[in-house]
């Protein structure tokens, strides 16, 4: 494999016009330019990736940290994000918290020593201790779904939308509305999404039975769970449930089915994340799209602006979203 030293003699130029070059830090007549490609296309040369980050001191690596890989969310999030970023150069250096925050505190810091440009990070929950690790980073960093002081957000609107799911139960005629929640440490899923249902609820004047509010952990088992806890323990039976994703609606779907509810007539059922088995189900679950794909775009986008300095500002995103009435409702 040829050295720059060797490309350089090649093309009958100086070291440094061939490093401005590959850099494409300066100028470089067209002559000259086409003289070097020829040389490189002719040797196979692969600028040493290593070598070229200690000249920039950019690795043209970000690191993004995920809650979970295995979901629909997290996949169209990454695609949305690699779009952007590998048009630009950069790679994607993935980390998987499994909702372990001492995991994300941990990525945090394996992410730093590996020298990323950035960070992209999609949070679990927001703890003062991982405000303070964000603020003794020295590179940029974004947040995703969940809204961190100090550097910039990309948001979902998780208040408005679970008041837009709550209205859609009202106008179809029901007052016994259950609810499926995570934990209220998870602000933008398990409190915002909570306290929009609550207010809508109240805003119609219809009282919530306690044993309505139940919580899950992201996946279907704990949905199937809280909603035979809701049906089998309330004095009052719902006749419609509003699940925060779309997996714990699918598993209240699943009892409901197991137990002979007919869903939508006994039970009006709607989750949020528009995952695509979401229109296979029968009957088809009404969901929120929240339009992942975007949300990792304009995280990618707000990254690299930072890194090349274009634009220092924070800036708080808040998506629209689409809510998708179907069978379920």
């Amino acid at each position: 494999m040829a050295t720059i030293n060797e490309i350089a003699k090649m093309a009958k130029v100086s070291r440094t016009t061939v490093s401005r070059f590959l850099n494409n830090s300066g100028y470089v007549s067209e002559d000259v330019r086409k003289r070097i490609e020829k040389v490189i296309e002719e040797t196979g040369y692969i600028p040493s990736q290593y070598a070229k980050s200690l000249r920039t001191k950019q690795t043209k690596v970000i690191g993004v940290i995920l809650p979970t890989i295995r979901t629909e969310t997290s996949s169209r999030l990454v695609a949305g994000m690699d779009e952007i970023l590998a048009a630009s150069g950069y790679q994607i250096l993935l980390a998987n918290t499994n909702l372990n925050k001492e995991k994300e505190m941990e990525y945090m810091d394996l992410l730093k020593s590996r020298q990323v440009d950035g960070i992209i990070l999609a949070a679990t929950n927001v703890s003062d201790a991982l405000v303070n690790k964000i603020s003794q980073l020295v590179i940029p960093c974004v947040a995703i779904g969940q809204e961190i002081d100090g550097i910039s957000n990309v948001l979902y609107d998780d208040y408005h939308v679970a008041r837009a799911l709550t209205s859609l139960f009202i106008s179809k005629g029901h007052q016994h509305i259950g609810f499926i929640g995570v934990a209220e440490s998870d602000r933008s899923v398990g409190l915002l999404r909570k306290k929009g249902y609550l207010d809508e609820m109240e805003k119609s004047d219809f009282a919530v039975e306690p044993a309505w509010l139940q919580k899950g952990i992201f996946d279907i088992d704990s949905g199937y769970t809280a909603m035979k806890n809701i049906m089998e323990t309330s004095n009052q039976k719902p006749t419609a449930v509003f699940a925060v994703t779309d997996r714990l609606a699918i598993g209240a779907m699943k009892y409901l089915k197991e137990h002979n509810y007919n869903i939508p007539d006994d039970v009006a059922i709607a989750g949020i994340g528009a995952s695509e088995v979401s229109m296979h189900l029968d009957p088809s679950l009404t969901t929120v799209d929240y339009q992942n794909e975007k949300a990792g775009k304009e995280a990618a986008i707000l990254i690299l602006d930072q890194i090349k300095k274009e634009n220092k500002a924070i800036k708080k995103l808040t998506l629209t979203y689409r809510l998708l009435e179907r069978g379920s409702v």
